[in-house]
């Protein structure tokens, strides 16, 4: 039988503590936000999931959920409510709410909140190749260049490729941060 892991109370949200299973609100969670990154929550505490990263973003205007990048593993996102401009390939595509991207391992993408509103995009990653060396790379690409998502040199290393974004920091839930 597998134990149900500890929900452990911070002045940020709850954070899961030990192995096991467990059920967590997005809006009871700990969150983590960046001023020009957005926010997301990723449910993850001690230890981080092994197999599965799955994460809720929130994106204001104009902000991209990463810098434009591959990864050895597949990806997949689920925009949950308002509009993404997704570069992928180095082509433009307008994504809206429940438009779902498949991103195989090796596929160069980003998202970028496009609307007039936050976009809340669900992602999820597979972690046996993107953990550690040999994860992916911050590739070059114009168009991630014009709208503030790329780097100027490719680069497989996250404090380059973020160098003009403050760290993310934990952060409570806000009310309504989920478009409800």
């Amino acid at each position: 039988m597998v134990d149900e892991a500890r929900l452990e109370p911070t002045e940020h949200g709850l954070v899961p503590k030990g192995e096991g299973w467990f059920v967590l609100n997005a809006r009871d969670a700990r969150w983590f936000e960046s001023k020009g990154r957005g926010s997301f929550c990723n449910f993850e505490g001690e230890p981080d999931f092994t197999q599965l990263g799955f994460n809720i973003s929130v994106l204001a205007p104009g902000e991209p959920m990463a810098m434009y990048h591959w990864e050895a593993d597949q990806e997949d996102f689920l925009v949950v409510s308002g509009e993404a401009l997704l570069i992928v390939e180095g082509e433009e595509r307008q994504l809206r709410a429940w438009d779902f991207f498949h991103c195989p391992a090796g596929t160069n993408h980003i998202l970028i909140s496009a609307g007039g509103r936050p976009v809340v995009v669900i992602a999820v990653r597979a972690r046996d190749r993107s953990i550690g060396t040999g994860w992916g790379a911050y590739t070059v690409d114009e168009s991630a260049l014009r709208h503030g998502a790329g780097v100027e040199e490719e680069t497989t290393s996250g404090k380059e490729a973020y160098a003009r974004f403050p760290e993310y920091a934990p952060a409570p839930y806000r009310d309504g941060q989920l478009g409800e």
